[in-house]
C-alpha cells in the first residue's frame, strides 16, 4: 500500500482524487533548441500550497538551466493503477513518471524502463542516497529508477491518554505484549475510548497483517516468491494477538471492519491510544481529524525484528533521448535529492508557509548528506521533534523490508482472516491461516 499524503504540507492530498491528464513523451525530445521532457505527479490545483512550491522550484530549474523545458501533469494519485500499465503500454507515460516502489520490477519485466545506468553518474546526489531505496530501483545489476521518499511503519500513540491510564508517554511499547496491555489500560479510561485499532477491510487489512508479521520475524511468501509462508507461528501469533484484545481484554472497540479514515478519526478526536501507521500520518491528524501534535507521537513498530516500508521514486520511459534521460536527472537532483533545497527540502520555505517541518520521514540520505538534511530540519521545525526521537532511534535496529509480489492480491486474501478474528469471536486461526495459504500459493502460481 501507499502511505498517506506523503509530503509535509498544510493540505493532505488524499482528500483530492483528479484524474491523470498526462500525455505522452515529446519525439525526440527537442522544442525550439531545447530538450523537453514532460514529468507528473504535479499536486493538483486545490492543493495550493503543494502546487506553489512546484511551481516555483520548476521556474527556478528552467532559469538555471534555460536548455531544458520542463512540462508537468498534475495528478492525485500521482499513480492510478487502473491506467498505469494501459499508459506504458500505449506509450503515453511521461518521460519521467512516478512509480511505488513495488512497481520498479513489474515495469522493467514488461520492458518498459529506460536503463539509466550508463547516466547516473551525472546523478550529484545518487551516491548520498540510502542504498536500501535505491537497490529497490536496480535489477539484475542496471539502473531503472531513482528514489524519491521512503516512509516506515511505527506505532502513532497519544501522550495525554497514556499519562490518564497512568502509563509512561515517553516509553512507549516496545513488544506485542506490551502493546496488548497498555490498549487494555488505556481502554478501561472508558468513555468511548479504544486502546489500539487496526484495519480489517478494503485491502488494508491485509497490509497491517503483513507489517506485523515482519515485526515478528515473519514472512508473506519465500525469498523465491513462490510460496506463501503465513501457516507458521509468527502469523498464528499476529491474529491470536488481534483476536485477545478485540474478545478477551475488549481493548479495540466493538466497532470493526475499519480502514484508515476511520483509525485516524478516532486517533484526531482523541480516542484512540495507538494505531499502526508512518510518520506522514501526523499532519492529516492534526489538520484534517482535530488532533494536536503536542498529544501525537511515534515509536517504533512492536516486536523488534523489522518494520514494512513503502515509498515512491521516479523511472524514464523507454524511449526517451539520452538528452532527455540527463536532463531527467539533472530535475531530480534540483526537485527532490539536496538537502535543504527543492519540493521536499526547503524547510526554510515550508516552515514560513506553515508547513509541518521536523517529521522523521521521509530520511533518504546517508553520511554528510544525511546531517545536513537533519540539521537544516532541526533548525526550521515547527513540530515536537522530541515526540518522534523514540522512533528515529528504534528505527535504527530494525531490518527495513518492503511490500510482497502481488501485494494488492495477497493483502486481499488477508483481509479475510484479520476480519475474521476482529468480528467472530470463535474464529479458527489454524484453519484462517491454513485457507488463506493455499489462495496466495494460487495467486503466486499464476504469476
Amino acid at each position: 500500500m501507499r502511505s498517506t499524503g506523503f509530503r509535509r504540507t498544510l493540505i493532505a492530498l488524499s482528500t483530492f482524487s483528479l484524474a491523470l491528464t498526462a500525455c505522452g513523451g515529446s519525439g525526440d525530445g527537442s522544442a525550439g533548441g531545447k530538450t523537453r521532457i514532460t514529468v507528473n505527479c504535479m499536486p493538483p490545483k486545490s492543493a495550493k500550497v503543494d502546487r506553489r512550491f512546484f511551481e516555483e522550484d520548476i521556474a527556478s530549474f528552467e532559469k538555471q538551466n534555460p536548455d531544458i523545458d520542463v512540462v508537468a501533469h498534475d495528478a492525485f494519485p500521482c499513480q492510478d493503477p487502473k491506467t498505469f500499465d494501459a499508459k506504458l503500454a500505449g506509450g503515453q507515460m511521461e518521460n519521467v513518471f512516478y512509480t511505488y516502489f513495488t512497481d520498479a520490477g513489474h515495469v522493467v519485466d514488461i520492458n518498459q524502463a529506460a536503463d539509466l545506468t550508463p547516466y547516473v553518474k551525472e546523478l550529484k546526489s545518487y551516491s548520498t542516497l540510502s542504498k536500501q531505496l535505491r537497490d529497490i530501483y536496480t535489477v539484475d545489476g542496471k539502473i531503472y529508477g531513482i528514489p524519491r521518499t521512503g516512509y516506515s511503519m511505527g506505532l502513532i500513540y497519544n501522550r495525554k491518554l497514556f499519562e490518564k491510564a497512568g502509563l509512561d508517554p515517553d516509553k512507549p511499547p516496545r513488544t506485542w505484549e506490551e502493546v496488548r496491555a497498555d490498549a487494555k489500560r488505556i481502554a478501561e479510561l472508558g468513555g468511548g475510548t479504544v486502546g489500539y485499532a487496526d484495519y480489517s477491510a478494503q485491502n488494508q487489512g491485509g497490509w497491517h497483517f503483513t507489517a506485523e508479521l515482519y515485526s515478528q520475524g515473519g514472512d508473506v511468501v519465500s525469498a523465491d516468491g513462490k510460496k506463501a509462508t503465513i501457516d507458521t507461528p509468527e502469523a498464528r501469533a499476529v491474529l491470536r494477538n488481534l483476536h485477545d484484545m478485540r474478545w478477551v481484554d475488549d481493548s479495540m472497540g466493538s466497532k470493526q471492519l475499519l480502514v484508515i479514515n476511520d483509525a485516524q478519526q478516532l486517533m484526531g478526536s482523541g480516542k484512540l491510544g495507538m494505531y499502526l501507521a508512518a510518520p506522514d500520518n501526523l499532519p492529516i491528524l492534526v489538520k484534517e481529524k482535530g488532533g494536536n501534535y503536542k498529544d501525537l507521537a511515534i515509536a517504533p513498530m512492536p516486536g523488534g525484528k523489522a518494520t514494512l516500508i513503502g515509498g515512491d521514486g521516479y523511472m524514464f520511459q523507454k524511449k526517451d533521448t539520452p538528452a532527455q534521460i540527463r536532463a531527467g536527472l539533472k530535475w531530480l537532483d534540483h526537485m527532490f535529492l539536496t538537502p535543504g533545497k527543492g519540493f521536499l527540502g526547503d524547510y526554510a520555505r515550508a516552515k514560513k508557509r506553515h508547513a509541518p517541518v521536523g517529521l522523521p520521514e521521509p530520511r533518504l540520505f546517508t553520511g554528510a548528506a544525511d546531517a545536513r538534511d537533519q540539521q537544516l530540519k532541526k533548525a526550521n521545525a515547527n513540530v515536537p521533534v522530541g515526540n518522534y526521537q523514540t522512533f528515529l532511534d528504534g528505527n535504527q535496529k530494525l531490518r527495513m523490508k518492503i511490500e510482497p509480489p502481488h501485494a494488492q492480491q495477497l493483502y486481499s486474501v488477508l483481509d479475510g482472516a484479520v476480519s475474521a478474528v476482529l468480528t467472530k469471536k470463535d474464529a479458527d486461526v489454524d484453519q484462517l491461516l491454513k485457507e488463506a495459504s493455499d489462495k496466495i500459493d494460487n495467486i503466486l502460481a499464476r504469476g
